[in-house]
């Protein structure tokens, strides 16, 4: 039995003390009430719009500027009277009551890995901790949920590269990444699919052909490694053609549900959070590239925005059709958004570069509302011109919906930190107007 398997067992059991005994990180979330809220959120969904999304072509577009602001682009109605947002997401615009927007995340820090580090941990960087991400702390707090031995903090289908996410917390809390395609005809996961895409009955056939020729095993039976080694190996078809792998398997799921999400890296990644969150799996994030639009944003977001509104709003609406939205914190975000002015000069050739003076946020399901606008941008987007939200005040918000508060101090952890879960949070300025 594995270290995932052995807490699960344990928490199952309902033998908390010997876990607290055994795992100081989980004495602190489980025994001390003021570390827990009323939130009832069990998963989050991070869609890390990783290199910064446009907020003009995303959440706040400006349809009366001029051209070298908005391209040319224009505005659409939404499913929500008054409020309308970019034409890049016709599918998002039919769905707005089921999402909140935030149009005034601001902080000052215009930098990949600066604005990573202070979007996921509520710190500024530099301080000579690295804090955790939000993911590795919620998987710590809510391991206890998961499903079929599967890691309770997933990456789709990478990690971000910014950071160590997992912080001062060690290893055991960073995000297992996928590697593999979901949109291939095979998505090969690290760990729980076979090198190079066998099948199942190859397979069986190998693990046939070992047990017959190990002779060596079967004539010193008692030996010590050698019951190791079979036990690793049983272990080993456990997870091959076990329940874990299954819920990779998105060859499960109808062709008419994958096609509904689209048959792409992006898309059948967020099919596979949706089969993550119903294995109970308390963080996934899918880290999205191809934002970083300094160069042809235009031209960049007539391939990558289609898929991304399509994935995002099939993501949100199904997961409210299994009843899993209530449940289920989705929110979309990059570490900050893009120049409200458009750079035609050479090389850039009609780009956006980094702004994080005033960007966009998307909140939906695990205790927040749809259908609501927090905070104004100023006419271009240069600044916030109404009730700034911070990074500290988003994810505090989150953690509240997770039944974590993000006041109390950090659980038992390997360096001893006293700190706050967030530094200078403010119960105020979280997003309440949000929460149902």
């Amino acid at each position: 039995m594995d270290r995932r398997e052995f807490l699960k067992t344990c928490l199952t059991l309902g033998v908390l003390g010997g876990v607290n005994r055994l795992c100081p990180a989980f004495a602190g979330l489980e025994t001390k009430k003021s570390n827990r809220t009323s939130g009832k959120a069990r998963s989050v969904i991070e869609l890390w719009i990783w290199g910064g999304p446009s907020q003009l072509e995303a959440f706040d577009p400006k349809p009366d500027l001029p051209k070298d602001y908005n391209g040319g682009f224009g505005d659409i109605p939404t499913s929500v009277d008054g409020i309308r947002i970019s034409q890049f997401m016709p599918e998002l615009a039919r769905i707005a009551h089921k999402y909140s927007i935030i149009r005034s995340m601001t902080h000052p820090y215009p930098g990949h890995e600066t604005a990573t580090y202070l979007m996921q941990t509520g710190r500024s960087p530099g301080k000579g901790i690295t804090y955790p991400a939000i993911g590795a702390l919620l998987a710590m707090a809510n391991a206890g949920n998961v499903k079929y031995n599967l890691p309770p903090y997933v990456a789709l289908t990478g990690n971000k590269g910014r950071f160590s996410e997992c912080g001062f917390l060690g290893d055991r809390y960073s995000p297992f990444s996928t590697g593999g395609n979901p949109g291939s005809e095979k998505f090969l996961v690290d760990s729980y699919t076979p090198a190079g895409g066998a099948g199942k009955k190859e397979m069986l056939e190998k693990f046939s052909l070992l047990d017959t020729v190990d002779a060596l095993g079967v004539r010193i039976p008692q030996n010590g490694e050698f019951a190791a080694f079979d036990k690793a190996g049983s272990g080993a078809k456990s997870i091959l053609f076990g329940k874990a792998a299954e819920v990779f398997d998105l060859s499960r799921e109808t062709k008419e549900m994958r096609q509904r999400y689209g048959m792409n890296k992006f898309g059948q990644s967020c099919l596979c959070a949706r089969r993550l969150v119903e294995a109970g799996v308390p963080y996934i994030t899918i880290n999205a590239s191809g934002w970083d639009t300094h160069k042809k944003h235009f031209e960049a977001l007539n391939r990558i925005a289609p898929e991304m509104d399509k994935a995002v709003a099939a993501l949100i609406s199904d997961l409210d059709e299994k009843g899993l939205l209530d449940q289920t914190v989705v929110w979309w975000t990059g570490e900050f958004g893009r120049t409200p002015k458009v750079d035609w000069q050479n090389p850039w050739q009609g780009g956006r570069n980094h702004h994080a003076k005033c960007f966009c946020a998307m909140v939906a399901g695990g205790g927040f509302a749809g259908g609501r606008v927090v905070g104004k941008s100023n006419a271009t987007t240069d600044g916030v011109a109404e009730r700034p939200v911070s990074p500290v005040d988003l994810l505090g918000s989150i953690y509240e919906m997770c039944g974590l508060n993000p006041d109390s101090p950090f659980p038992s952890n390997p360096i001893g930190l006293k700190a706050p879960i967030l530094p200078d949070s403010d119960p105020k300025t979280r997003l309440r107007e949000l929460y149902l």
